[in-house]
Order: C-alpha cells, then sequence, then structure tokens
C-alpha cells in the first residue's frame, strides 16, 4: 500500500467567485471541490461556457492539472498543478500559447485576463497567451460589467508595479478589437498579453497614504464597424464634463472595422460592431489610479453623446468612492498582497468598496485557503473626513513555487 495521503479538498457551493477561487486554489497548491453550480436553474444549470473556456485555459498554462465535471456541470473537483506558463506544445505555437474562444462566450475577454495576470507572476516561463475566435470581446461589457482591455491595460497592470513587479516587461497587443454581438455573444477580437515579469515573492505593499487630487485623465474611445464620427462625439461629450474640473484631459480616438467571423466553409459575416469609451484619472499620489468604462448596449438605442455623459460621470463616482485603488482592481491588489512575504502590508480602501459582495467573498476564500483574517479600521486622520478604511493584509509567504524548483 501507498503511504501517501490524499490531499483534503476545500469545499464551496455556487458559482459565484468561481475565477478567484480556481486561482487561489492554483496558487496556494490546495485541490478545491465546488459544487451546487446553478443547480436550481431549469434552463442552464452547469458550468457556463465561459466557465468551460477559463477552465480549459488554466490546463493549457499548468501542467499536472487534474480537472473532474459531473455529468450535469453542477460539481467539480479542481486538483491544481504546477504554473508553467508558455512552453513547447500545450497548445503553443512558438513562444505564444494559442487560445481560441467559441461564439457562446457572452464576457469580455478581461474575465480571462485578470486571472491569468494573478498567475502571470508565479509562473515559471514567461506567460504569453493569444486570445482569438469568434468570442473574444475587447470592448467593456454591458451586461456582465467587465471593464475593457484599454482600461486593464492602463489601470489593472501598472499596480503590479506596487509589488516589485515591473510593469515594462508586462505587454498587451489590442490585434483586433470587437464589441459584443447579437444578445451580447461573440465578438471576433484578438489580443495577446505578453507576461514577462516573474518574481519569487511580492513585495509588501504599503498603500495607505491620501489619495491626492486628480492631475489629470486620460481615456480611449473606440468605436467598430460604425462611423469614426462616434469616437469624437463621445470625446466631446465626456470632455464637457471633465474639462469643469480637470484641464489635462486627453482622450485618444480608435477605429476599427468589424472583425469577420466564421468558418473556411461558409460565408463569413461582420460581429462584435458598436462603440464604447474607457476613462482613467491619474492622482498626484503614486500608484493611486481611478477608472470606468461605458459600452453601447448591443441592441443598440443609445446616441454616443449619452456614452461620453455617462463614462465621465462614472469616472466621478468612482473617484467619489475615495480610497487607494478602485473596485475594479481591489481584488488584484488584495490577492498580490496576500500571496506576497510574511509581513503585514496596508492598504487605504473606500468604505463602498470594500462593502461589495465581491471584496466581502474575497475576504472568506482567502480564510478558507489559510489566510490570515483582514484587519479593518478607520483611517487615523484628524484632517481628512472621507471616511475610508485601512485594510491590513498579512502575506502568507507562497512565492513562486515554480521558480524555487528551477
Amino acid at each position: 500500500m501507498s503511504g501517501e495521503t490524499k490531499p483534503e479538498f476545500i469545499r464551496f457551493t455556487g458559482h459565484r467567485g468561481f475565477t478567484q477561487r480556481l486561482v487561489l486554489s492554483t496558487l496556494t497548491g490546495r485541490p478545491i471541490h465546488i459544487t451546487q453550480i446553478r443547480s436550481s436553474s431549469a434552463t442552464h444549470p452547469g458550468l457556463a461556457p465561459h466557465e468551460i473556456s477559463f477552465l480549459r485555459l488554466l490546463e493549457a498554462v499548468t501542467n499536472g492539472s487534474a480537472i473532474d465535471i459531473s455529468v450535469t456541470g453542477t460539481k467539480i473537483a479542481y486538483q491544481p498543478g504546477l504554473i508553467t506558463g508558455t512552453v513547447a506544445g500545450a497548445g503553443s505555437a512558438g513562444d505564444v500559447i494559442n487560445f481560441t474562444l467559441p461564439d457562446t462566450i457572452t464576457r469580455g475577454v478581461t474575465y480571462f485576463l485578470l486571472p491569468l495576470a494573478l498567475l502571470a507572476p508565479f509562473s515559471k516561463a514567461h506567460m504569453n497567451v493569444r486570445f482569438s475566435g469568434p468570442g473574444v470581446i475587447t470592448a467593456a461589457t454591458h451586461a456582465t460589467g467587465d471593464i475593457s482591455v484599454d482600461t486593464f491595460r492602463t489601470a489593472a497592470l501598472p499596480l503590479y508595479g506596487l509589488f516589485g513587479i515591473p510593469p515594462a516587461r508586462i505587454e498587451l497587443r489590442v490585434l483586433a478589437r470587437s464589441c459584443a454581438g447579437p444578445r451580447g455573444k461573440g465578438g471576433g477580437g484578438v489580443v495577446e498579453l505578453r507576461f514577462a515579469s516573474q518574481v519569487r515573492l511580492p513585495k509588501t505593499l504599503h498603500l495607505n497614504r491620501r489619495p491626492g487630487r486628480i492631475r489629470r485623465i486620460r481615456g480611449v474611445a473606440y468605436c467598430t464597424g460604425v462611423s469614426a464620427s462616434h469616437n469624437n462625439r463621445m470625446i466631446t461629450a465626456a470632455r464637457g464634463v471633465l474639462n469643469q474640473l480637470v484641464s489635462d484631459v486627453h482622450v485618444a480616438a480608435q477605429y476599427d472595422p468589424a472583425p469577420l467571423v466564421g468558418d473556411d466553409k461558409g460565408p463569413k459575416r461582420k460581429l462584435g460592431i458598436g462603440f464604447g469609451l474607457g476613462l482613467v484619472a491619474e492622482s498626484t499620489a503614486d500608484g493611486v489610479i481611478f477608472a470606468a468604462d461605458e459600452v453601447a448596449p448591443p441592441e443598440g438605442g443609445v446616441v454616443p453623446e449619452d456614452i461620453g455623459t455617462r463614462c465621465a460621470y462614472q469616472l466621478l463616482e468612482v473617484i467619489a468612492q475615495g480610497g487607494c485603488v478602485s473596485a475594479a482592481s481591489s481584488a488584484t491588489v488584495l490577492t498580490l498582497m496576500a500571496m506576497g512575504s510574511e509581513d503585514v502590508g496596508r492598504l487605504r480602501l473606500g468604505r463602498q468598496v470594500v462593502g461589495r459582495e465581491e471584496t466581502i467573498g474575497l475576504a472568506r476564500d482567502l480564510k478558507a485557503f489559510g489566510a490570515s483574517s483582514w484587519g479593518i479600521r478607520d483611517v487615523d486622520d484628524d484632517e481628512d473626513d472621507t471616511g475610508d478604511l485601512l485594510i491590513s493584509v498579512k502575506g502568507t509567504g507562497v512565492g513562486n513555487i515554480g521558480r524555487k524548483v528551477a
């Protein structure tokens, strides 16, 4: 008989936080078992197409992972392997893993990019993945709330520099743009992430300073398959709101033709027609970035001026929430803090960001994987009446196991 003991599974229920739990399982090396995945749904029980695609992505960038899905798709057992990154074979062509998304995907490509970027610093080799196929949506999504690739590049990736992960070695290439197709499904874009900043252990973060004042606003207005004048109309509407508050406002315009989607046997069709706007506000304090996204719904019925105005006011609401990190990037920062060196890091967040269901769920999931509980207290500053909270996170010292083995 073998003397090896079977690993103990960490058990979860429901589909919320699906990618978050799989990422934590992969980083810590602890297997998980998830049940009751949309078990009460009469029409679409079990795993959704984007969740199945994410499991395939995990299988492509790891070695030794074991995934067991029940017949109904409502139960899954996942045993993580080693994060290898881009290696010869395993679907890679040269130094890039080609990953295809089907046209049934309703989530933006950032649904895959955000967790993939969390795994990349702990990879044994460089993490180079190209997303293509009829399911790649590079724009923000109206129904699911995913951010655009422009916001991911300008607001999420620079935060890795706070942990000693050089952003200069991280590159996101948008080779073809696409908005969500009919009923929010499908896209046709092409995005390539090249993550060459692998570290043994992220640095301890102390981002508890005042958020400072907004010094400039940048952004990207994009449209695919519609008139290029939509960009100018969105930019003019957004500047009409923001120029009253900040003088340094610059929004770039990006026009792309609608991508052609189809196989070689039949005729191809245009997909992913739409337009949207992404704005990023940079503060006078280092590392403090706020972002907002707005996109036209797939069914249409919205003029570009409304998109520009909504995005501008949404950015102002995000800034008003306070803190040093916005809600879109808080999960990334808090996860890297928990995976870092065994020291206490501090992060200043707004009350609304801490009170979100996603933030509370992340704290519970980290606790289930053996991390310490967070310390939460009010900011001690007599001259500060923002009501921000100071989050203390103790690192687990997991680090890059692949680099240790190498």
